[in-house]
């Protein structure tokens, strides 16, 4: 895919957590399916990367609902939220490669997640990222509507002092390179995880400016426009 230069000096990256920065989604895929299972609603590894990889979990719910014609259990959300943490700690793994991209960077940089402050705190722990990111971490909680919607990256740019197009956005999922699309900034699709490897794609009309399939062209790249060293 031909490749776009930002149009204005990039300021700030931000970049998302899971899938990114860390290899989770597996994890979480095989943690939701065993549940759906469990539950009379069995989702298959599409319906995953369809309706839930990059959704918040409440509109994750809400397209199960319709698709199954009937809700979660109630208590649902809490367990999955139990077991996928209880799955992360001892085998979540930060992405090869990512602690020499964070180290190289010569701008500003955070991370913008639409998954839970628990999840998010296990995440960095267990991947040894927490160094990086303190007191630079931005949850879908902090505003009204998650992805696809624009509010968590206008909300970290605000926060960041930076202009919507000085921003770059490192995202690995269809909701999330939508949600940057519709904040105006630019975004990166990351394809180097294990869940994209295994048939995850962007739909057609979602179209990022660049893709990276791994940390070492993700450094080349941000070092080819001056943001790393």
């Amino acid at each position: 895919m031909p490749h776009s230069q930002p149009k204005r000096k990039i300021e700030l990256v931000i970049f998302d957590c899971d899938g990114v920065l860390v290899d989770s989604e597996v994890l979480s895929a095989s943690v939701l399916m065993q549940m759906m299972t469990e539950v009379g609603m069995p989702l298959t590894p599409e319906l995953f990367r369809s309706d839930f990889l990059g959704r918040s979990f409440a509109s994750a719910a809400v397209r199960a609902t319709q698709r199954f014609g009937k809700p979660l259990p109630e208590d649902f959300a809490s367990t999955y939220r139990l077991r996928l943490l209880d799955r992360m700690v001892g085998n979540l793994k930060s992405m090869p490669g990512v602690c020499e991209v964070l180290s190289a960077m010569a701008v500003q940089f955070c991370l913008a997640t639409g998954s839970s402050p628990p999840r998010l705190a296990v995440s960095l722990a267990e991947s040894g990222l927490e160094k990086y990111f303190k007191g630079r971490c931005f949850t879908a909680s902090m505003v009204s509507s998650g992805k696809p919607a624009p509010d968590l990256f206008l909300h970290v740019a605000l926060e960041m002092n930076v202009k919507r197009g000085s921003c770059l956005v490192v995202e690995d999922s269809e909701m999330g390179v939508r949600a940057a699309l519709a904040a105006q900034m630019q975004v990166w699709h990351f394809a180097g995880g294990s869940h994209i490897k295994a048939g995850y794609r962007l739909p057609d009309e979602v179209v990022p400016h660049r893709v990276l399939d791994s940390m070492s062209a993700l450094l080349d790249a941000f070092r080819e426009i001056g943001i790393a060293a």
